[in-house]
């Protein structure tokens, strides 16, 4: 372990770009680098002379250290776009683009992004027409179209140059400066960015290149957004970074074009969600995936479903990690051959951990991590530009995990995913996880809403056409779960709202939830109040017609009235 710590320090101390051109000198320059969604091979030569190039027309855009914004789905054109910001001594903000105009806008005020890298082709693609409008009053588009019409002789010299004599054409940067910025999703308030340091991004590379140890001939399919730290970091800087085999795809959501993808490249690892995973293996034959070895999935627990189904089919292991933005990301992840279900495996190299008690809860505590890859600090709308660094260098992290004897760690669920009902501390998890139990393969969202008597009641949001609240406090109650976990009420939906990363977007959730249980609630009181008239003629027989969001609950029956009616 302490060859491991003094490895990833020694190799963190430098920057991104100038570990990217050792790249480019260890692995060769006619090496191929990545594999981009047309099929188009770059090679690490070609990406290190069309960043310098690309880099000289930026910095004639742009100051010295200014935060430059990237508006582009994962591929080729991110990849140079990062590096070319990085070329030229300016710090690549990473925008997620479906997080909407008002949450753009506020991260950009954050960050102080006046300047936005994106494409027309991009644009047109994606139909963010409104988008782009909305960015326009804000910042100035950069568009990587018009940018290369701007390569002159100049900048060619420069590409050709730099890769040999990089200080002749190109400012220093220092490992403890910014090294890319992300922000948070922006669902439990505005979205802050996340300031990561050189030596932040290039410690967890290596933390993740000691943990997980990968085969020379393996290939990685990275199909997951830039803008999130796990498809930056993991999916495209680690594979880059140290040698490994590259494919890039646009946009995870594409469920039937990627299983195709992966077996046209025969890549033999793929990044996914377990969401995602199980779209893909719903979409594939039993060819499609067949040469995959591993499966690394984060953002989500992995389900026993989940594993269970891809290791039968494909015969490929599902890896669970576990990490967060602030964190570069990556904390703990199993390894290879030593899966244990249930659990995120151990913590990387180079971190410290710290459990505090959490009220209400018996086992396991507040998660708080510190480590060469723990970010430099935040940034805020209210404070634009002002960096704020965690206490004493601990983040807190807002989950609650148990670590056993052997090191591996559990995620419990997070602190503001938990219900606090009569005095008890109930994890909203356990209540996804149960319903997943029950109806497989459909997405459960669990939140809470006010609650007149109890001060909280859980609500259940599925995607489920099954869904029977009273099978689902029989199976609870068989597997020890406690009463008080059984949700109050159950939503039925046509679909469970998502974020762009795959994780469920709980604020949706939540403002779903409660609509409609204030429509029935005034609904309710309308008939109460309405004045009594003849009976309704029955009416004819017809289809039933499939509500977007249906209820279903039954009386609230405590430990005590369950005892009585025995």
């Amino acid at each position: 372990m302490a060859d491991s710590n003094t490895r990833i320090l020694r190799r963190s101390r430098r920057t991104i770009f100038s570990k990217f051109l050792r790249a480019r000198w260890r692995f060769g320059g006619k090496t191929v680098a990545l594999t981009d969604a047309d099929g188009r091979e770059l090679t690490y030569g070609q990406l290190v002379q069309t960043s310098f190039a690309l880099g000289r027309v930026i910095a004639k855009h742009t100051k010295r250290g200014e935060k430059v914004g990237v508006l582009l789905p994962t591929g080729a054109g991110a990849v140079v776009a990062f590096f070319s910001i990085l070329a030229s001594t300016r710090v690549p903000a990473m925008l997620n683009f479906t997080a909407g105009p008002r949450n753009l806008k506020r991260a950009c005020e954050a960050a102080e992004i006046t300047k936005i890298i994106t494409a027309h082709q991009f644009i047109e693609v994606a139909n963010l027409e409104r988008l782009e409008e909305s960015l326009k009053k804000h910042a100035e588009l950069l568009y990587v179209e018009d940018l290369r019409e701007e390569v002159g002789l100049v900048a060619k010299l420069t590409a050709l140059i730099g890769p040999y004599l990089p200080w002749a054409v190109r400012f220093p940067a220092r490992p403890s400066d910014p090294g890319v910025i992300l922000f948070t999703s922006g669902t439990e308030g505005d979205p802050k960015g996340v300031v990561l340091t050189h030596s932040n991004v290039l410690a967890n590379v290596e933390q993740i290149n000691e943990h997980v140890w990968l085969e020379p001939s393996d290939k990685i399919f990275n199909p997951l957004p830039t803008f999130h730290c796990y498809g930056l970091t993991a999916g495209t800087l680690w594979p880059i970074l140290t040698g490994r085999a590259l494919v890039l795809h646009p946009s995870p959501l594409q469920t039937k074009i990627i299983p195709q993808r992966i077996k046209e490249t025969k890549s033999t690892i793929l990044l996914a969600t377990d969401t995602f995973l199980m779209h893909y293996v719903r979409a594939s034959d039993d060819h499609s995936l067949k040469s995959l070895r591993l499966a690394v999935c984060g953002a989500e627990r992995v389900r026993d479903e989940t594993r269970a189904v891809v290791e039968e089919r494909f015969g490929c292991e599902v890896l669970e990690g576990y990490g967060v933005t602030e964190a570069a990301p990556v904390i703990a992840a199993n390894q290879p051959g030593d899966i244990r279900a249930g659990t995120v495996g151990r913590v990387v190299p180079s971190v410290e951990v710290r459990l505090d008690p959490v009220e209400g809860l018996d086992e396991g505590g507040r998660l708080f991590v510190r480590g060469p890859n723990i970010m430099a600090g935040y940034l805020s709308p209210d404070q634009p530009g002002v960096i704020v660094p965690p206490e004493e260098g601990w983040y807190d992290t807002g989950d609650v995990v148990t670590i056993d004897d052997e090191g591996y760690m559990a995620i419990r669920g997070r602190v503001k995913r938990f219900a606090k009902i009569g005095g008890e501390m109930i994890s909203l998890t356990v209540v996804e996880n149960c319903a997943g139990a029950i109806w497989p393969g459909v997405l459960h969202a669990a939140i809470t809403l006010p609650d007149p008597r109890k001060g909280e009641q859980i609500v259940l949001v599925t995607e489920s056409d099954e869904v029977d609240r009273t099978r689902l406090r029989t199976w609870m109650q068989s597997h020890g779960v406690q009463e008080l976990a059984v949700p109050a009420k159950i939503i039925k939906v046509d679909q469970v709202a998502v974020l762009g990363t795959g994780k469920t977007d709980y604020n949706s959730v939540s403002k779903l939830a409660k609509a409609h249980l204030e429509e029935l609630a005034a609904t309710a009181e309308a008939t109460s109040e309405a004045p009594a008239g003849p009976p309704a003629e029955p009416a004819p027989e017809e289809a039933p017609t499939a509500n977007p969001a249906e209820t279903v609950e039954e009386p609230d029956i405590s430990e005590d009235d369950t005892r009585e009616s025995a």
